[in-house]
């Protein structure tokens, strides 16, 4: 099995990174804006140069000195992306010049070892000595002049940093290839001791699951990201909008796939002031509308608010599978945890379809049973519904309750299929469906759900109605 290469790019804030990356996957994947700092997890993307396929990691602005708070944790990612990674660009700016962080990481750089190219970005309309001479003195080599927004250059540099990989690719491929052999050999008690897994293979479907983690800020959707992980992948920090970016994960469990999706947290319209945090909330809301199933994530510790009501009933209009997750359960008193409960059951009742789970992200708590749920209500969410076992429940449900006449005519409906998937769409025929009223839709929608087990996703129903040839007019 030959291997991506990895292609790592680093650099002080503000330089080019996330645009260079969108440049080499050929995506808008990474939030790019004239802001300093906006990156800061790692960001990973499949890029191909001819025909040669690599793997790039987007990093934040780095500062290796960095002590404390976000800077620390931002820094922690990149030196994880320089350690992972086969070649590394390091980007600095043609515009401003070497200043003393471009040292400090150049300083960083030679001691890992790793190899290094130096890009220097923002070169467009400059000329060759002039753009790159002053890069020199930071001793990484041959500086090479690049534009990541107009694409000058680009395509050479990812070809050198290929190229240098040639050398070693075969011994580093067959020593992989050893590595497996030997990790495969033994499977581990971790695995085989998962209580997902037997669920999990019946389960399985056949495609990797999406699924989003969302919430409002700060409730803990990074520290279950890095749970699941058993690593520190994003940066999980003690301050409301440390995500800024929807970072796609993949990640296997019990023979599941899943692509984990951690986004920035919703706060209510009239608190969002940054642009940053705009755009913020315009990809958490893509990537509910992207994924399979969706995780709500509640605070235990605060009050369930009229913003948690609008998260699911957004999540509800898209149609997505959901799980409930109310994290930091672990040292509340009963009190507390009965008045949160009660609070659940008042302001979001109207997601009775949804399964709800008390965690503990931090700690583990909780985290098998909602990856149970997460796969039972994707299961619904694309389950296969027969034509003659759906017009069979609907006329048992029928000859129970008959629906409630309009004037002198009552609802006659024929038969029942499905016509759509995530969410499951339930198409009844019949005649005078107009008039049926939302409270029968709703014990049509119960009995559904009951008798094909749909939890957790919601259940769409769409009445066509055949025209009547005895009423006069009717062509």
């Amino acid at each position: 099995m030959a291997f991506k290469p990895v292609v790592a790019l680093v650099g002080r804030a503000n330089v080019g990174k996330s645009t260079l990356f969108n440049r080499i996957t050929r995506s808008r994947a990474a939030l790019v804006a004239d802001f300093s700092g906006l990156t800061r997890d790692r960001h990973y993307g499949e890029g191909r140069v001819g025909d040669r396929p690599f793997i790039a990691v987007d990093t934040g602005g780095f500062e290796p000195v960095a002590k404390d708070g976000i800077l620390l944790e931002m820094a922690r990612q990149t030196q994880q992306a320089i350690a992972e990674s086969d070649v590394v660009i390091f980007l600095v700016d043609a515009r401003a010049g070497v200043n003393a962080h471009d040292h400090e990481i150049a300083t960083l750089l030679r001691k890992t070892g790793q190899r290094v190219m130096l890009a220097v970005n923002k070169a467009e309309g400059m000329r060759y000595g002039s753009a790159t001479a002053e890069f020199h003195e930071l001793g990484l080599g041959e500086p090479h002049p690049i534009s990541a927004s107009h694409g000058d250059g680009v395509v050479d540099l990812i070809e050198l940093a290929l190229s240098y990989l040639d050398e070693e690719g075969a011994a580093v491929a067959e020593h992989d290839e050893e590595d497996i052999a030997f990790d495969t050999s033994e499977p581990t008690d971790e695995s085989a001791q998962d209580d997902i897994a037997a669920e999990a293979a019946e389960a399985a479907p056949d495609h990797r699951i999406k699924l989003a983690i969302v919430g409002r800020p700060n409730v803990g959707k990074s520290t279950l990201i890095n749970t699941l992980l058993g690593e520190e992948r994003v940066i999980a920090f003690d301050m409301p909008g440390t995500t800024r970016d929807a970072i796609e994960i993949e990640f296997d469990r019990g023979g599941v796939g899943y692509t984990l999706i951690d986004t920035a947290g919703l706060r209510r319209r009239g608190k969002v002031f940054e642009a940053v945090e705009k755009f913020s909330v315009i990809k958490t809301l893509q990537a509910i509308e992207a994924s399979n199933v969706v995780v709500l994530m509640l605070d235990a510790q605060n009050e369930i608010s009229d913003q948690d009501a609008h998260i699911a009933g957004f999540v509800l209009e898209t149609g997505r599978a959901l799980v409930v997750a109310i994290n930091k359960w672990d040292g509340l008193d009963g009190e507390h945890r009965d008045r949160i409960l009660r609070e659940f059951e008042r302001k979001l009742r109207f997601l009775s379809f949804a399964k709800m789970h008390t965690t503990s992200a931090l700690n583990g708590q909780g985290v098998n049973a909602l990856l149970k749920s997460v796969i039972a209500a994707h299961a619904a969410a694309f389950a296969k519904l027969s034509t003659p076992r759906l017009t069979r429940v609907l006329h048992a449900a029928v000859e129970q309750q008959q629906p409630p006449r309009k004037g002198i005519f009552r609802p006659k409906m024929r038969y029942a299929h499905q016509g759509g998937q995530n969410p499951p769409l339930i198409v009844i025929h019949g005649n005078a469906l107009d008039a049926i009223p939302d409270s029968y839709r709703r014990y049509l929608e119960t009995r559904f759900r009951t008798e094909f087990k749909l939890d957790g996703t919601p259940l769409r129903i769409e009445f066509k109605s055949s025209h009547n040839p005895y009423i006069q007019g009717t062509p």
